[in-house]
């Protein structure tokens, strides 16, 4: 199981709040969050609540600034989280080319680095998470933003809010601890 604490200001100052699941809504415990520390499994971190806006792997260790665990160009509080449970077996995803599964699709078991060189496919709007915990990233070699998939079916990235981004490389979350 994993655990994760959140700070008002940075550098672990001012009140906080632990919690080993997941949380839409972190202005629930505190007024901002602006450093944290994961003390034992992986967590992904959210700019907006209910798991919304930009996101951020968080592994273990300590995260004194939001700008250096979500970057610059994101915003320095973090919202909400969700908690990354361990997996352990095979990993499987399908990933279309359209929306509602529909183009070309392709079945993945492990990472892949850049769908255009692998699978000659320029675009993936859908996938179908059957095993395992996946990062898809907007960028070949898992560069860019990034969004957390569980297993379940995703119909429609542009739905999810993801209307300008397309996941170019996928990656499995083998380890979170």
């Amino acid at each position: 199981m994993g655990r994760i604490i959140f700070y008002e200001d940075r550098n672990f100052q001012g009140r906080s709040y632990e919690t080993s699941s997941d949380c839409a809504e972190l202005t629930s415990y505190l007024s901002r969050c602006n450093s944290c520390k994961v003390e034992s499994g992986c967590f992904m971190v959210y700019e907006r609540p209910n798991y919304m806006g930009h996101q951020m792997l968080a592994r273990r260790g300590e995260y004194p600034d939001n700008q250096r665990l979500m970057g610059v160009s994101m915003s320095d509080c973090i919202r909400s989280c969700r908690m990354i449970p361990q997996h352990r077996g095979p990993f499987r995803m399908r990933i279309y080319e359209r929306e509602n599964f529909g183009g070309q699709m392709y079945e993945m078991m492990d990472d892949c680095d850049n769908i255009m060189d692998r699978y000659r496919m320029s675009d993936c709007q859908s996938c179908h998470v059957m095993d395992g915990h996946w990062l898809m990233h907007e960028q070949p070699s898992y560069r860019g933003r990034m969004m957390y998939m569980r297993p379940g079916e995703y119909r429609s990235f542009r739905e999810m809010g993801y209307s300008n981004m397309r996941f170019m490389s996928m990656r499995r979350i083998i380890d979170p601890c």
